[in-house]
């Protein structure tokens, strides 16, 4: 199937006993058996849900993976992964990240004995250099955020496989739509689906897919043991997003390649950071490695200040000051003091996050009334 169908068919079929063309909610917490261990395929809802694994399937399906795990949030996914990793093992990843997952990192899993490299992952020799015999993992964003770099998967995979490293892609900027991490050769793929894969701001939902037995086998341990679970009604609602899926991550990134060009030609605008304009850096890996240039924009003003930035920021009123991203309405942020406010001033600032920095996530609307929008906010 091309993948305008398979967000409406992969891995699904109409349900056994009614025909329901949809999964039904399957609200329970339990499941009859017939005999000790002898039961249709689920015995306790922590461990399965059908509502859940109908969307398991979809998601496998879009990502290319024999199979998807789905977590009660993005960082829920995130920690069942890294807890394959023990003390004195070590993880290369970008210094480009997430606030999120950088507090994660260094907040949660340091202090129990797992190291951390971060680099920017653009450079492959600072990658090369990075990597240690104790080196377990490499954790990779590409589009990062909030800058917007573009990560080469397919080269940092020809430096991790022969070394046995493990390769996961945070694919939650571009979505599978616009690209699929396992296709170059990564082990594993992770989404905050409450972002584009839900895409409607109404629901909290991770998802992880990969074709890597020890990987799945271990995230089916964590989801047993550690309980990190959706309820049916969140997968429920992020399957029913993810239909619309093409329709709403193409218009967005239509969107957002008329914005990027009203900011690139704007007097008080320092820079855009957007993969579609010729002028990024990493512009030509973007086009070669994504199908299209993403939703997701950051620009500086000329006049680099946080008390800049939050003045503009307050006078938008179709763009609503809010932290996530991927749904249907746009939204912007501040990331140095929202979403990336857990990282210390000095390592954004080394890492190329400025005060003045701000974050668009840009949505359905028409065009010409966000540019308007931004228009009268300058």
């Amino acid at each position: 199937m091309k993948f305008n169908t398979k967000t409406i068919h992969a891995g699904q079929k109409p349900e056994e006993t009614s025909g329901a063309v949809m999964p039904p909610i399957f609200q329970t917490s339990t499941y009859a058996q017939e005999a000790p261990n002898k039961h249709k395929g689920y015995d306790y809802a922590r461990v399965g849900n059908p509502t859940r694994t109908a969307l398991e399937q979809m998601i496998a399906g879009l990502e290319g993976a024999d199979e998807a795990a789905c977590f009660s949030s993005g960082v829920a996914a995130m920690d069942s992964l890294m807890k394959m990793l023990r003390p004195g093992d070590h993880v290369v990843t970008t210094n480009d990240l997430y606030g999120g997952s950088y507090r994660l990192f260094t907040k949660v899993f340091e202090p129990y004995g797992i190291n951390f490299t971060f680099v920017d992952m653009t450079d492959l020799d600072k990658v090369k250099d990075a990597i240690t015999p104790q080196t377990k993992l490499m954790w990779i964003e590409t589009p990062t955020n909030p800058l917007l770099r573009i990560v080469d998967i397919e080269a940092l995979v020809g430096l991790a496989k022969p070394k046995d490293i493990l390769t996961v892609v945070d694919n939650t900027f571009a979505s599978p739509y616009l690209q699929r991490p396992l296709e170059f050769g990564a082990d594993a793929v992770l989404h905050s689906a409450t972002k584009y894969l839900a895409g409607h701001s109404d629901v909290i939902h991770g998802a992880v897919a990969s074709s890597n037995k020890e990987i799945m086998e271990n995230l089916r341990f964590q989801t047993k043991t550690s309980g990190a679970v959706p309820g049916p009604m969140d997968c429920y609602l992020t399957l029913r997003g993810i239909k619309t899926l093409s329709v709403r991550v193409q218009r967005s990134v239509d969107n957002a390649k008329q914005i990027a060009s009203f900011l690139d030609s704007h007097d008080k605008v320092e820079s855009v950071l957007y993969p579609g304009l010729s002028s990024h850096p990493q512009h030509e890996l973007a086009a070669k490695q994504m199908d299209d240039f993403g939703a997701m924009l950051s620009f500086t003003l000329k006049d680099d200040s946080i008390e800049a930035a939050t003045k503009f920021m307050s006078n938008t009123s179709i763009f609503t000051l809010a932290e996530s991203l991927g749904g249907v309405e746009s939204l912007i942020s501040h990331p140095a003091s929202m979403t990336h406010g857990s990282i210390p001033k000095e390592v954004r600032e080394k890492a190329g996050l400025k005060d003045s920095l701000i974050r668009i996530s840009v949505g359905i609307e028409d065009a010409d009334d966000l540019i308007d929008d931004l228009k009268q906010a300058f």
